[in-house]
């Protein structure tokens, strides 16, 4: 099956959103998370209390908006596209994830780690270059 150029330009916009905004909410949610700290006891006022503190965060909130940005992307592209083609191609999020732990967080990451991100990244770009979808549309 020859995949369509448009097939090629709508799943690549599809995975370029999951890479944002997948790591960003993660990061938003991590960040969030920070200030409000680690449950004190697992009774159920703490967990009350956790879950009024999570959800009175901004950053929370805009966490929680940007992983359903990238929910919906996913399922979009995967009306679509094969999962064995998806899924590796939105690995780039790992590059995502370590610029942002650098440069947001401030995190050191050390020599091996973007080693390994950028085997990633090689891998993605060899998956990038087979069609997306190799099933019949059905």
């Amino acid at each position: 099956m020859k995949p369509s150029h448009g097939l090629r330009g709508k799943t690549g916009v599809l995975i370029l959103l999951m890479v944002v905004f997948g790591p960003l909410g993660d990061v938003l949610l991590g960040k969030g998370m920070k200030p409000i700290g680690a449950i004190p006891s697992w009774s159920p006022t703490a967990f009350a209390h956790l879950f009024t503190r999570a959800f009175s965060s901004a950053l929370i909130w805009c966490g929680i908006g940007s992983l359903l940005l990238f929910l919906l992307a996913h399922l979009l592209v995967l009306s679509w596209a094969d999962y064995s083609f998806v899924q590796p191609a939105s690995a780039t999020s790992y590059l995502v994830v370590a610029l942002l732990g650098v440069l947001w967080l401030g995190e050191a990451v050390s020599p091996m780690r973007w080693t390994g991100v950028l085997t990633i990244c090689l891998g993605v770009v060899l998956v990038g270059g087979t069609p997306p979808r190799t099933t019949a549309q059905g």
